[in-house]
């Protein structure tokens, strides 16, 4: 079995949005933390799960060209599953590590040997540029789509949302 396949995180869309770090990573279900120097060893001893959640958290350090925290309030957070729990990534210096920028985080994960990986983003919602989107897609007329004799639409199926299997990795 895949470690970290089959494990849920807690989620109720009706609760309310935590409003710092520690709220939202106690209302996912987060349990422990681990250095970036944890993950060759959890690695190494089959401990660390294949996948790892790339979330959208509250901004807990001031510094660099996003520190504005009045301006940017989120940033992206990294949870590991170890031995089936979650794990959030923390720095050497005892503080959850932070990524402005999703390009680098996923140079960063690809560096620490992640090849997949989930993104959550709960605490920002759809903006009103989303708003201006049609509800419903345009629906395009593929060979073989047309009508059967008796006038129904042939059904196809629908696809799982996550696949039972992680992807090969490209090259191998």
């Amino acid at each position: 079995m895949i470690q970290g396949v089959g494990i849920i995180m807690p989620q109720d869309v009706g609760a309310p949005v935590p409003q710092d770090a520690a709220q939202q990573d106690l209302a996912l279900g987060v349990t422990m933390t681990i250095t970036q120097a944890d993950l060759p060893y959890l690695r190494a001893v089959g401990r660390l799960g294949e996948y790892a959640v790339v979330y959208r958290v509250w901004r807990e350090q001031a510094g660099g060209g996003f520190g504005d925290q009045a301006k940017n309030p989120h940033t992206w957070g990294v949870l590991v599953y170890v031995d089936g729990q979650l794990a959030r990534i923390y720095s050497a210096r005892g503080a959850g590590r932070e990524w402005s920028n999703l390009d680098r985080l996923e140079k960063w994960l690809r560096s620490q040997g992640f090849w997949y990986w989930w993104t959550r983003n709960d605490l920002e919602p759809l903006g009103e540029e989303d708003e201006a989107q049609p509800d419903a897609p345009e629906e395009i007329a593929v060979e073989g789509d047309a009508p059967d004799e008796e006038g129904a639409q042939p059904t196809q199926p629908t696809p799982p949302m996550f696949p039972s299997m992680p992807p090969e990795p490209l090259g191998s």
